[in-house]
Formats: structure tokens, sequence, C-alpha cells
């Protein structure tokens, strides 16, 4: 069995010497060979240089250099498309994944799990950050067609069928959380102490964490859609008995000035559902316009071995070849 570990980094300069070394000791006693997945995404410091470093002390790490930074979510996929493993575990290279749980992961695996999913409590966050957390799951698994677990997130071993599920999904808008629970297969998960950054510094702001947010919330349903079609009933049903009570009012006192606060606050409120709702579609429609193009998720600018793989992309057509 080669057990593989994909590590997205993205300066961690400081972290990816002492990642290796933990997860060299972690491994140590397992019967498995060990290949470490390494993916620079484009960092701006001397990650890159270590990586290669370690490549050339340790013939079990690879390493793929992204041209860009193209973000953690292609990264990943950067990392499984690399990762030859019958077993591989993702995890982050900040040391808050801790390396010690590579043993149960394995142990679990062999009992016939496909996904191992280790979750994390949430000793030591922020309370702003715990609570916006928890309203997020809440809020996305009443909305979504698959089902998150709070504090479940990329660290996690996958079987490579379950690997081979996740590479056949072509779609460039990847919410990997979303697409674990989507393919299914046999899942176990345990919980573990939440870990501090050994190194470096977070690289989620709040505007990021709401932007990922809102790719899970809009990756796997149409629900806003629909929440847009029944805001726009209920306004119209509202504005049809405006109609009549003013109509009946007339009638029976004769015509009233009509108010002006009422006037202003009407237009204001209904102009801002609609651009709400012009929002929600746009962001569908923008969806559709970055999966037609069918770029690939990421270009690799080199490995350890300058022999750089095909990044994520569909084939084109033979049409278009001989075109």
């Amino acid at each position: 069995m080669l057990l593989s570990v994909v590590v997205p980094c993205f300066n961690e300069e400081a972290s990816v010497e002492r990642l290796h070394a933990a997860v060299t000791a972690a491994t140590a006693a397992l019967t498995t060979e060990i290949e470490i997945v390494f993916v620079d995404d484009g960092s701006d410091d001397g990650t890159l240089v270590a990586l290669r470093g370690l490549a050339a002390r340790d013939e079990s790490v690879k390493y793929t250099s992204l041209s860009r930074n193209f973000g953690k979510e292609a990264a990943m996929l950067a990392g499984l498309e690399r990762a030859t493993g019958d077993a591989i575990v993702i995890m982050d290279a900040d040391l808050q994944h801790p390396p010690h749980l590579l043993p149960r992961m394995v142990e679990l695996f062999d009992q016939g799990y496909d996904q191992v999913i280790a979750t994390r409590d949430r000793r030591g966050d922020h309370f702003f950050r715990t609570i916006a957390s928890r309203a997020f799951y809440r809020m996305i698994n009443r909305l979504v067609d698959v089902q998150l677990t709070d504090g479940a997130g990329d660290f996690r071993l996958l079987s490579r069928r379950a690997v081979d599920a996740i590479l056949s999904l072509p779609e460039y808008n990847r919410f990997s959380k979303g697409l674990y629970s989507w393919i299914g297969f046999n899942t176990v998960a345990f919980a573990y102490k939440n870990e501090a950054r050994q190194g470096g510094q977070s690289k989620w702001t709040i505007g990021k964490l709401f932007n990922y947010a809102l790719d899970g919330l809009l990756s796997f349903n149409n629900r806003p859609l629909r929440l847009a079609i029944y805001a726009g009933l209920t306004l119209t049903v509202l504005a049809v008995a405006y109609m009549t009570w003013v109509v009946v009012s007339a009638l029976v006192r004769g015509i009233d000035m009509p108010g002006y606060t009422t006037i202003i606050v009407s237009v204001i409120g209904l102009g801002g559902i609609q651009m709400m709702i012009l929002g929600i579609i746009g962001e569908y429609i923008g969806r559709l316009y970055y999966e037609a193009k069918r770029r690939p998720h990421y270009l690799a600018k080199e490995t350890e071995a300058s022999s750089v793989r095909p990044p994520s992309a569909r084939q084109p057509s033979s049409e278009s070849t001989h075109s």
C-alpha cells in the first residue's frame, strides 16, 4: 500500500520543514510506503526554495509549483492529480492538522472506509468566528442538497476510488466540502483537539470566508433562484392587495392625496429587492460563463522532476483538434 499526503502551500516557508519532519515521524511505524505531495500555490516567499531542498534530500517528496496563486481549491486538485497512493490524505501545511493522527486514519481506512474525516473542535477560535461558522453550517445544511458536518474541513483520508470520483467532476467552481459529501462512499469521522498554527499567518480573512460560504451556497442548489421567485410572488400579492385597498378606499371615502413617505419607502424597498434578485441571477450566470470558457483549473511551472503534468482541463474534441 502507498499512502500519499497532499499538502497545499501558500507562503508557508516557516512550516514546510516542520511538517515534513512531523509527517515522517508519524508514519515511521506504518508498514505502508509514503509519498508527500506539496503544491506551492504561487507563494512569494521562500516556500518553493524549501520544497526544492526537501525533494533533493528525500525521494518520497514531490512538489508542484503553480504559475501563480490559483487558490486552495485548485492547489488541492493539483495535489490529488499528482498523488498515486492507494489512500490519499489532504492536510494543511501550518500543522493545524496534526500529523500524529495519520496512523489512526490509516487504521480506519484498513477497516474499509473510503473517507476518514478528522473533525476539529472549536476551542481556541475567536468567539465571533465560532458563532459565524456554526450559523453558516446551520444555514447551508437547510439550503444545499448535501449535508456538511460542522468542523469537518479538508483534513481527511480518501480512498483511491473516492479520489477518482472527485477527479471525474470537471466543474470549474469547486467547493470541495460539498464534493466530498456528494460522492458519498463509506465514511467515518472522529474528533480531535483544535491545534494552533505553528508558523505564518492565516490567509482566511472575513471577506474570503464570506465568499467561500457564498460559493458553498450557490454550488449545490438553485434554491436562491426559487427564493427570488417566491419573493416576486409575495410582492405581487402584496401589491394587488394594496391596489384593492386603495380602490375600495377611493370608492367609499373619495380620492385621497397619497402619502409621500409611503411612495418613497415602497420605491426604495422594491428597488433593493429587485437588485438583490438580479445579483442572485448574475451569480449563476457568471458561473455558467466560467464553466463555458473551459479554462484549466491551474497552470504548473515546475515539479521536482521538471516534468509538468497537464493541468485539469477537459480535452478538446476531435473536431476542434482538426479544425
